[in-house]
């Protein structure tokens, strides 16, 4: 059985970690439009829904096989 101490240190981890990389990427958005490159706006990624900065790849696979093949798993990207 899990230690419930463990799965809440988890949750809110995993809730932060959301939460900072949502932001981080969306400056990165905002500043690049601000500066003439509408490149994220046109792609939806001008937005603070953590949803919108999933990329299929960088995001959801590459964790997964790192994972996998025994690595923590915090390799990707937005």
């Amino acid at each position: 059985m899990l230690n419930p101490a463990y799965v809440q240190a988890l949750a809110l981890t995993l809730l932060v970690m959301v939460f900072s990389l949502t932001v981080h990427e969306f400056a990165h958005a905002y500043v690049a439009y601000r500066l003439g490159d509408d490149t994220a706006a046109r792609q939806g990624r001008l937005s603070l829904s953590p949803v919108s900065h999933v990329d299929p790849i960088g995001t959801l696979l590459i964790p997964a096989v790192s994972l996998y093949l025994g690595g923590i798993g915090l390799i990707g990207w937005a």
